[in-house]
């Protein structure tokens, strides 16, 4: 055997069992990333996920609603699979699959405000899940751990009666971070700290 034809042997052996398991490991990840259950048969999260990915998780959970938290990507260019990077735009997906689709941009108020206002994208995500034809809905932002970690917890306050701390100890399971997860950081105090259930704006006006 050539010293040329074992160099090869070598490389594809390299390549097998050090680069493809990656490869595995990165398109599953992207396919369904950080797709969880957080009630069954009712909510569930995740991040951004590929378009193959989502089609997988509306037939599997018969999502009737996409809720995209991204602030900075209002409507998002999906990639069609993680080996495939051309991309569709999250709405034309979600139309194509019969599914209604709704951005909700996170906002903060002035800390001093706080006391008689919340952001407004509270309202807007109550609005949704005050509607049944909502469920089963999937919440989801870019990395599925700090914008959604925030709305899941307002969920789980509002409808299924958690405590404050019990909602916070379950953002930080779920990766938001000890050390982001601080009354310092605006979005964990203005959307899971001060939150108070029960209480919904106005018609046509704010908190």
């Amino acid at each position: 055997m050539s010293r040329y034809v074992r160099w090869v042997l070598i490389a594809g052996i390299v390549c097998l069992v050090g680069v493809l398991p990656i490869v595995h490991y990165r398109s599953v990840y992207a396919h369904s990333k950080r797709l969880r259950v957080v009630t069954p048969g009712r909510v569930y999260r995740s991040g951004q996920m590929t378009a193959e990915g989502f089609r997988d998780a509306v037939a599997t959970y018969g999502i009737r609603a996409v809720i995209n938290l991204q602030d900075d990507f209002l409507d998002p260019d999906i990639s069609k699979s993680y080996l495939n990077r051309d991309t569709v735009k999250e709405s034309e997906l979600c139309r194509e699959l019969g599914v209604r689709f709704v951005t909700i941009a996170p906002d903060l108020v002035g800390r001093k405000r706080l006391k008689d206002e919340r952001p407004e994208a509270i309202d807007q995500f109550l609005a949704l899940m005050d509607d049944p034809d909502t469920f089963p809905v999937l919440l989801h932002c870019k990395a599925g751990l700090h914008r959604t970690g925030c709305f899941v917890a307002i969920y789980r306050m509002e409808y299924e009666g958690w405590t404050t701390r019990q909602a916070f100890r379950e953002m930080k399971d779920n990766g938001f971070g000890e050390w982001a997860c601080t009354a310092d950081n605006d979005y964990v105090m203005q959307y899971v700290l001060a939150y108070k259930p029960g209480v919904r704006a106005p018609v046509g006006g704010r908190q």
